[in-house]
């Protein structure tokens, strides 16, 4: 079965995942970032157009090669897309033994309490059931904690683990992301909180049950390998949070069995005018220096 196949690949094989999954409100951003300006595009489908071609290259790219990247992040509209002839994780799956992920979550809501929860997902089940209809293995979701607030922070991980419970039902390994905001003046106290309240709800899953775990890099090294060793955590990854990708390579080191799964620092330094050599060369280097992080 396909699932197991993947459970195997993203238990017990090296690299790192690539987050290629800005949606609706961090697209602009990320073509900006790629030369790509707002006088470029009209309107949504333009700029989806757009995103999806610069998704496409990095991931036909011969560099982007299953013995460093173990898996990719994808937003809804690129999963309904096709790369090389194929449905996008059918591409990835197929020809390039890359394990897919599905971003399902719709955003955030308003801060509140330090914290801004995900807001409501009230077709989750139909999302999860499309996602089935390809070799998609799992789901990412995204809160984020600003402050050290017990309250707050709990809020987020039991809304996490409630809709991870519902993931799971479908067949589908959630990775639960509480990213912790790395310019908050109180990062570490909010770690100690976040660790406390993710051991508390992982203890609410079944047995036999997992997810992953999609974390901020802590500022105490190896502080999450109580969560690493956890038997309800397949794998814990690491964002990047805003730091660059050298700074977010050498937390990283700092923190072994954590694996990278980095969005913008992922495609730093990539640019839509770049020629297909020089295009390569960097997402080479990039992808080198991300894998030789994760492997420690």
């Amino acid at each position: 079965m396909e699932y197991e196949k993947q459970l195997q690949r993203i238990k017990s094989g090296s690299g790192f995942i690539a987050a290629l999954d800005q949606s609706g409100g961090s697209t602009p951003k990320a073509l900006e970032n790629y030369g790509v300006g707002g006088d470029a595009y009209d309107n949504d489908e333009a700029m989806f157009d757009l995103v999806h071609e610069m998704r496409a290259r990095i991931m036909t790219c011969d560099c982007f090669d299953n013995e460093r990247v173990l898996g990719a992040i994808l937003f809804e509209d690129t999963m309904e897309r096709e790369v090389n002839g194929k449905p996008t994780a059918n591409y990835l799956w197929e020809d390039k033994n890359i394990v897919p992920f599905l971003k399902v979550d719709k955003g955030l809501a308003e801060q509140m309490d330090g914290v801004q929860v995900m807001r409501p997902m009230p077709n989750l089940n139909s999302l999860l059931d499309k996602a089935k209809n390809y070799p998609v293995f799992g789901t990412k979701m995204r809160s984020v904690i600003y402050e050290p607030s017990v309250d707050g922070i709990e809020l987020v991980v039991q809304q996490q683990f409630d809709v991870a419970k519902q993931i799971i039902s479908k067949g589908l390994m959630p990775i639960v992301e509480p990213e912790i905001d790395i310019n908050s003046s109180k990062k570490h106290d909010c770690e100690i909180i976040l660790k406390t309240s993710i051991l508390h709800n992982l203890e609410r899953l079944n047995d036999g049950h997992q997810v992953m775990l999609k974390l901020t890099l802590p500022e105490e090294e190896g502080f999450y390998q109580e969560l690493i060793d956890h038997p309800k955590v397949l794998k814990v990854v690491a964002l990047s949070g805003g730091y660059s990708r050298h700074d977010a390579c050498e937390k990283l080191k700092q923190n072994p069995g954590m694996i990278a799964s980095f969005s913008r620092a992922f495609t730093e330094g990539l640019s839509k005018q770049q020629s297909d050599e020089e295009f390569a060369a960097t997402i080479n280097a990039s992808i080198d220096e991300i894998y030789e992080a994760s492997k420690i």
